[in-house]
C-alpha cells in the first residue's frame, strides 16, 4: 500500500475508535483485567457483531483512565475495511514505522487491531513486535479459525484468548438503564415496580436477544441481515462453500431445533447429504464463525461420549428464532439456549447427561473432574407428568453422578424442593441470569 493511505487510515481509524463512547461494560471484562498488564497478545473471538471492537474500546478506556496509555501511543486499525483489500503480510512492517513517525510515541505502545485474521501472514508480524518491541497488543476475529493449529503453534506461549458473546441478560439490563451491578438481589427483587421491570426488559430480552445494535435499537429485523452477513461473508465466502443450497438448509434446520440432539448421519439425511465428511465440514464451519456451538454427552467412558451425538445451540437465541421460520415458539428450548450461552459466558465446562433408562438431563456442569451441577430447562412445572419427569431425571443424575447442586430454571416459577436424593432449587430463568455463578 502506499505510505499516504496508510497515513490516512492510521488517522481516521484512531479518531473514530477514540470518539466512540457511551458503551456498556462487558462482563467479560474482569476477566480481561487480569491479563491487561501481562506481556501476553490478547485474541478477542465471538460472532459477528457481538460487541468485540467496543470490547477494544473499553480496555483502551480503562488503559487511559490508569495513565497507563496516552494517545500518541495508541495504533488501532479495522482490516474489515475494504481499503486494506491490497494490504498483505508485507505490509505490516511500513505500517508500523508509518504509526511511529507519524505519532512519536514514547514509551510503550497499544495496538488493537480489529479483525486482524483477512491478513494472512499475521501472526509472524505480532510475533516478531512481541519479541523486539515495547507493546501490548489487542486483537479480534469473527472465527474460531483465526488460531488454528499453524497459528496457535506461532503464538505458542504469547497469547491470551478470550471469547465475547452477544450481551448477557445483565448487560441488557444495563444498556436499558437499569444496571444490574445497581441491583440488590436480597431486597429489590421483592419490590413488585422493580420485579415488573425486570420481567418486561427480560421479555423484550426473549424477544430481541443480545446482539449490541439490535438490542440498543430494539429493532429485530436487524436479525436477519446479520444472519445473511455471517452465512454468506462469514461461512460461505471464507471457506469456499460450493452447494450453498446444502449449507442454508443445515443452517436453518439447526436455527429452528435448539437443544436438539443431532447425529451427522441424520443432518445428512436431512439436508440430502451422503458423506458424513462433507456434514463434519459444513459443521466446523458454523462453529468456527460461532454462529452455532455443540455439547456432548458427559460420560466416564470417553469412548461413548465421542460417539454419541451432540447437542445443538445458536449464538443468540433471538438470531435463531428470527429465521427459523417456524409458526410457534418452543419456548422451552429457546430458555435452554439461553441457559447455555449464559453457562458459556461463565466459563463453565458444560455437557449434556443421559441416563440408563434413557433419561435427559440438559446440563451437567464440570469442574475438574466432578459434575458439580444438574440443571434441567422447562418453560413450566404445572403438568404433573412434567414435574415428575423432571425431577426423575435429577434424581438419576443425582444418584450416578454426584452432583453438589441440582436445579430447575423455570419461566416464572420459584422455591425449592427437599428430596430423599438431594436438595432442588427452582429458578425463573430471569432471576437465575442475574445471579452470580463462578
Amino acid at each position: 500500500m502506499e505510505k499516504q493511505q496508510i497515513k490516512e487510515l492510521i488517522i481516521e481509524h484512531k479518531e473514530r475508535f477514540l470518539g466512540r463512547g457511551n458503551l456498556v461494560r462487558r462482563d467479560v471484562q474482569a476477566e480481561v483485567a487480569r491479563y491487561l498488564f501481562q506481556r501476553e497478545i490478547i485474541v478477542v473471538t465471538g460472532i459477528r457483531r457481538s460487541g468485540k471492537s467496543s470490547l477494544l474500546r473499553l480496555i483502551c478506556e480503562d488503559l487511559m483512565t490508569q495513565g497507563s496509555a496516552l494517545p500518541a501511543n495508541i495504533l488501532y486499525l479495522n482490516f474489515d475495511d475494504e481499503r486494506f483489500i491490497s494490504f498483505t503480510a508485507q505490509d505490516f512492517a511500513p505500517l508500523y514505522e508509518t504509526f511511529l513517525e507519524l505519532e512519536n510515541p514514547q514509551g510503550r505502545r497499544y495496538l488493537f487491531l480489529d479483525e486482524i485474521q483477512r491478513i494472512p501472514g499475521w501472526e509472524r508480524w505480532l510475533s516478531r513486535l512481541y519479541e523486539f518491541e515495547d507493546v501490548r497488543i489487542f486483537v479480534t476475529g469473527s472465527n474460531a479459525a483465526m488460531l488454528s493449529p499453524e497459528v496457535a503453534s506461532t503464538l505458542t506461549g504469547r497469547h491470551r484468548q478470550v471469547t465475547v458473546w452477544p450481551f448477557s441478560f445483565r448487560e441488557f439490563l444495563t444498556l436499558r438503564g437499569m444496571p444490574a451491578a445497581d441491583l440488590d438481589l436480597t431486597r429489590d427483587l421483592h419490590r413488585p415496580e422493580t420485579k415488573a421491570a425486570i420481567r418486561r426488559l427480560f421479555a423484550d430480552y426473549v424477544e430481541i436477544g443480545g446482539f449490541p445494535e439490535v438490542a440498543r435499537t430494539g429493532d429485530a429485523t436487524l436479525l436477519e441481515q446479520y444472519w445473511r452477513d455471517i452465512l454468506y461473508r462469514d461461512v460461505i465466502a471464507r471457506y469456499g462453500i460450493k452447494n450453498i443450497k446444502e449449507i442454508k438448509e443445515l443452517s436453518l434446520f439447526l436455527a429452528a431445533h435448539p437443544g436438539s440432539v443431532q447425529s451427522y448421519r441424520n443432518l445428512g439425511n436431512l439436508i440430502g447429504v451422503r458423506s458424513v465428511n462433507t456434514v463434519k465440514n459444513y459443521l466446523n464451519a458454523l462453529t468456527d464463525v460461532y454462529l452455532f456451538q455443540f455439547i456432548d454427552l458427559f460420560d466416564y467412558s470417553l469412548k461413548r461420549q465421542i460417539y454419541n451425538p451432540s447437542k445443538v445451540y445458536c449464538a443468540d437465541g433471538a438470531l435463531g428464532n428470527a429465521v427459523s421460520f417456524r409458526f410457534s415458539r418452543n419456548i422451552g428450548h429457546i430458555y435452554e439456549n439461553m441457559v447455555f450461552l449464559a453457562l458459556k459466558r461463565r466459563g463453565s465446562e458444560v455437557f449434556y447427561w443421559k441416563s440408563p433408562r434413557g433419561r435427559e438431563v440438559d446440563f451437567v456442569v464440570k469442574s475438574g473432574p466432578r459434575i458439580t451441577e444438574a440443571i434441567q430447562v422447562c418453560s413450566s412445572l404445572a403438568d404433573p407428568q412434567t414435574r415428575q419427569r423432571e425431577f426423575q431425571a435429577l434424581r438419576e443424575a443425582a444418584e450416578a453422578l454426584q452432583a453438589d447442586r441440582l436445579t430447575i430454571v423455570t419461566d416464572a416459577e420459584e422455591g425449592s424442593e427437599r428430596t430423599d436424593f438431594g436438595h432442588i432449587a427452582i429458578v425463573p430463568l430471569w432471576k437465575w441470569l442475574l445471579e452470580e455463578h463462578k
